[in-house]
């Protein structure tokens, strides 16, 4: 029998098409019920923003930690929609000129590059606003307890104390390079923040108990460490066509990363370290967990 792991290329694939295929709908014209009207340019823009590619991990980690822990499968689907909303939210306002100032994304133009700036902000802004309407909604297979937990389980991971509180300290790395305990303070906010909920969400959707929610919410912790991690080593060693967005441009702005603290060779000994952790948290689940296994060596060995 084929190891369940050797799947995980297609299961990525399969999870990516599906949440593209709801994302499509729910970007439709109709409008709906307490919409007032569905203004086409930002409709295309949030499109250009969202629609563009991407492995869609975010998702993935949703629907699988959901799976792992007996979850409804509609419900991870709906809530990995308004995860990605929320990261395509980052990633348009992320580009601007007043931020990274990037012009492309994905092999793709920025939103404010295809459109213009007022209009990719407002995308973004539309994006994050959307993604608390998809957990909300009737359509969203949980009881309102859930639903409430979710949502402020989102807010506080993307808000101020998380993935925006990251990019401003981000912003502030240019002007004064922060020490070490900085940087994973800044890492774990900026780009940590989202794949911790995302692992942390299954548990929510499937009402585990507070052990597994403790053990999730863990996982994605180290997860998000290596993701952080195996981004940096990226941006010194890839190349931006593999990439599909500029390289470089931490060392070109000054900014510290652990990278450029400890070098290479430390970074990828301490990402064979965040896998090893993340697995032993998995292992009380046994095999069930086999996939979300082989997506902490995936994040971890990722090459764009």
């Amino acid at each position: 029998m084929q190891d369940e792991t050797s799947f995980f290329p297609e299961r990525l694939k399969a999870a990516a098409l599906a949440v593209e295929s709801l994302l499509t709908s729910l970007f439709g014209p109709t409008v709906q019920e307490d919409e007032i009207a569905r203004p086409m340019q930002l409709l295309d823009a949030m499109r250009h923003g969202v629609l563009n590619g991407g492995k869609r991990l975010r998702p993935f980690l949703v629907a699988e930690s959901t799976a792992l822990l007996g979850g409804n499968a509609d419900a991870g689907l709906r809530i990995g929609a308004a995860l990605e909303c929320v990261h395509c939210y980052s990633l348009v306002h992320d580009d601007l000129p007043a931020m990274d100032d990037d012009d492309m994304r994905r092999g793709q133009p920025t939103v404010h590059i295809a459109f213009d700036e007022a209009t990719a902000i407002l995308a973004g802004d539309s994006l994050l606003t959307f993604a608390f309407d998809i957990i909300a909604a009737p359509q969203t297979p949980l009881s309102d307890r859930q639903k409430t937990a979710l949502v402020l389980a989102l807010a506080r991971a993307a808000g101020h104390g998380g993935m925006a509180g990251g990019q401003a300290l981000d912003l502030a790395a240019e002007r004064k390079a922060p020490d070490e305990a900085g940087i994973v303070t800044l890492q774990a906010m900026k780009t940590g923040a989202l794949i911790r909920f995302a692992c942390e969400a299954g548990a929510i959707i499937a009402d585990a108990g507070a052990e597994d929610r403790r053990r999730m919410r863990a996982f994605g912790e180290k997860i998000g460490l290596a993701f952080q991690l195996a981004d940096d080593l990226l941006d010194l060693t890839a190349d931006a066509e593999a990439m599909g967005k500029a390289t470089g441009k931490d060392a070109a702005r000054g900014k510290g990363t652990l990278v450029a603290l400890h070098g290479q060779p430390w970074a990828e000994r301490q990402l064979e370290k965040l896998v090893a952790d993340a697995e032993a948290l998995l292992s009380p689940y046994g095999a069930r967990s086999a996939v979300l296994a082989e997506t902490a060596r995936f994040i971890a060995n990722r090459r764009s």
